[in-house]
C-alpha cells in the first residue's frame, strides 16, 4: 500500500459526505493519503467499521463522542469489546470531555470517558480524545489511568495543557484551525511541539482550512494543514507527512495487523 500521508481523524460516516462519499474517498487516495475514520456514538463506530472493511487505506476507531455519554449502557461496552475484535479497528475515540455545549451532564461525561479509556487500555489500544473546555479534568481523568496512550485530537487548547498532554505521552493531532488568521498562539505552540509527537488532521466534515473555511471539509485539505504545519517548523509539505505517517505507525501499533 503506497501511502504518502495520513488524516489521521476524517467522519467519512458521516451524513454530510452521503451524496458523494466515493468521490471524496477517491480524490484522497489519489494523493495517497490514508484514512483513519473515528466512531461517535454506537451507529457511527459500527459504520466507520464497515467502510473501513472494503475500502483501501482506511481505518476505525469506535466510541461514544461525551455529547452522546448520556446514552451510553453496559450492553455498549460490551459491544465495543465485540468490535475491538474485528480488523480495521485500531483504536477507541473519539472519547472524551465537552463542556461547551453540555450535551450530557458533567459527572456523566467523565464517568463515560474514563470507562470507556480503562476499556482502551484494558484492550492494549490508544485513546483518541476530544476535550473542549475541559483541560483541568481530561488531565484528570489521563493521569488517574497509568499507561493509557493515544491522542489529543484537533488541539486548540492552551500551552499548559500541551504541555502536560506531551509528559503523558500524548501525540497532539492539529487540524484546520492553525490556518485560521487569528490562530497566532495555536501556531506558536505548533511550532514547539517536538515533531516526533506532532499529527494531522481534518475532523471532516467540520473545520475546513481557509482558504475553504465555512464549507464542507474533506480529507484531501490535510495537504492543506501539512502545509501550515511545516511553514511553522521550517520544513517541506514533504517532510511533515513523513513525520506525522510515522507517527500514525508509532501510535497505532496494531494499524494494518
Amino acid at each position: 500500500m503506497n501511502l504518502q500521508g495520513f488524516d489521521s481523524h476524517c467522519h467519512l460516516q458521516d451524513p454530510a459526505f452521503d451524496p458523494d462519499r466515493e468521490e471524496v474517498y477517491q480524490r484522497a487516495r489519489e494523493q495517497h493519503l490514508g484514512m483513519i475514520i473515528p466512531g461517535y456514538d454506537m451507529p457511527s463506530s459500527e459504520q466507520a467499521i464497515r467502510f473501513a472493511q472494503v475500502h483501501e487505506a482506511t481505518w476505525a476507531l469506535i466510541g461514544v463522542h461525551p455529547h452522546d455519554a448520556k446514552t451510553f449502557t453496559d450492553a455498549d461496552k460490551e459491544q465495543l469489546k465485540t468490535w475491538a475484535r474485528e480488523q480495521p479497528v485500531i483504536g477507541i475515540g473519539e472519547i472524551g470531555l465537552d463542556y461547551h455545549y453540555m450535551n450530557s451532564p458533567k459527572d456523566v461525561q467523565i464517568a463515560v470517558f474514563r470507562e470507556q479509556a480503562e476499556l482502551a487500555r484494558a484492550l492494549n489500544l490508544p485513546i483518541v480524545v476530544h476535550s473542549r473546555e475541559a483541560e483541568e479534568d481530561t488531565l484528570g481523568v489521563l493521569r488517574d489511568i497509568p499507561g493509557i496512550q493515544g491522542i489529543l485530537h484537533c488541539f486548540t487548547g492552551s500551552p499548559d495543557f500541551a504541555r502536560a498532554l506531551l509528559d503523558l505521552g500524548f501525540y497532539l493531532s492539529f487540524a484546520g484551525p492553525i490556518s485560521f488568521k487569528s490562530a497566532h498562539g495555536l501556531r506558536d505552540i505548533v511550532k514547539w511541539v517536538p515533531m516526533d509527537r506532532l499529527l494531522i488532521e481534518t475532523d471532516s466534515p467540520y473545520l475546513s482550512p481557509v482558504p475553504w473555511r465555512g464549507r464542507r471539509n474533506e480529507p484531501l485539505r490535510v495537504i492543506r494543514v501539512a502545509e501550515v504545519v511545516a511553514a511553522q517548523k521550517n520544513f517541506s509539505t514533504q517532510q511533515v507527512f513523513e513525520a506525522t505517517t510515522s507517527n500514525i505507525f508509532s501510535v497505532f501499533r496494531v494499524l494494518g495487523r
